[in-house]
């Protein structure tokens, strides 16, 4: 595996960030500029990509179709396109700050840009994620940790399998937040209202209870710090998918680097049900 770059948060970068319209940020990614995007654009929806040949395609989205926590679909493109209607005129290919490539299972690439790995017979699969949701945490008074300090957030592998869908097997990937003990009633109803990207958490508490043995160390993103009170809440992560990539071995997929999503057009609070 390819030893992992040493991104940082892009509002450590640039501290408007927050205030980019998505245009903006992926002009920027597009530039060159790379980090995890938690906070940037925001009041704007982020999304997962994967993208597996088209004859992995209908494994794919059953995959997701019987895993909705952690595979939320927001839009499929035709085959070999690197456009969506999440974004007009963006470029699939190009507006991530960072993305995976990978052969047969193993990671053999984390470049900014992968138009030279582009192929012709490529699916793309736009999955909802948990970043959306923090501006309803926020909202609600609720501490985003990772946010204050500067961090991508901690994902970890789960012992919680998915629902098999064709060649499509793996673990569930979860995020964790920590969340103080008179904010978790806000953080599980203001989830739950936005079921499109990842909805309410699949645990709250013991990680052992998911195969967690240590939250210091993710298996992606960056350890938190973590109050002495906080409750850990862990949500169904969109990285599920690589890791069912690493399970399946298929010959070849791209997808975001963990925690470097793309940023869309929508509002979040298109994806936001009527209470």
């Amino acid at each position: 595996m390819p030893a992992l770059p040493e991104d940082r948060p892009l509002t450590l970068v640039d501290e408007h960030a927050h205030a980019w319209s998505p245009r903006t940020a992926r002009a920027r990614f597009r530039e060159g500029l790379t980090g995890p995007t938690a906070g940037v654009a925001a009041g704007h929806t982020q999304a997962n990509l994967i993208a597996v040949p088209a004859d992995w395609a209908y494994d794919m989205l059953l995959f997701c179709q019987r895993n909705p926590k952690p595979c939320p679909v927001l839009d499929v493109t035709d085959t070999g396109s690197w456009t969506t209607v999440l974004a007009e005129g963006a470029d699939l290919r190009t507006d991530l700050p960072r993305y995976r490539v990978w052969r047969d299972g193993e990671l053999v690439d984390e470049p900014t840009d992968v138009r030279a790995h582009w192929r012709g017979d490529l699916v793309s699969f736009l999955i909802g994620c948990s970043f959306t949701f923090e501006w309803a945490l926020a909202g609600a008074g609720v501490p985003i940790r990772h946010v204050e300090q500067g961090r991508n957030v901690p994902m970890y592998v789960t012992s919680r399998p998915c629902r098999p869908a064709g060649r499509l097997h793996g673990p569930m990937v979860v995020s964790m937040r920590p969340v103080p003990p008179q904010h978790v009633a806000s953080a599980l109803r203001e989830t739950g209202l936005l079921p499109a990207v990842h909805g309410s958490p699949v645990h709250c508490g013991d990680p052992s209870a998911l195969g967690i043995a240590d939250l210091g160390r993710p298996d992606f993103g960056d350890p938190v710090d973590r109050e002495p009170d906080d409750i850990p809440m862990f949500w169904a992560c969109g990285v599920t998918p690589q890791a069912a990539v690493m399970a399946s071995r298929p010959p070849f997929a791209i997808t975001h680097a963990p925690g470097q999503m793309f940023l869309t057009d929508a509002r979040d609070e298109q994806y936001r049900i009527v209470a």
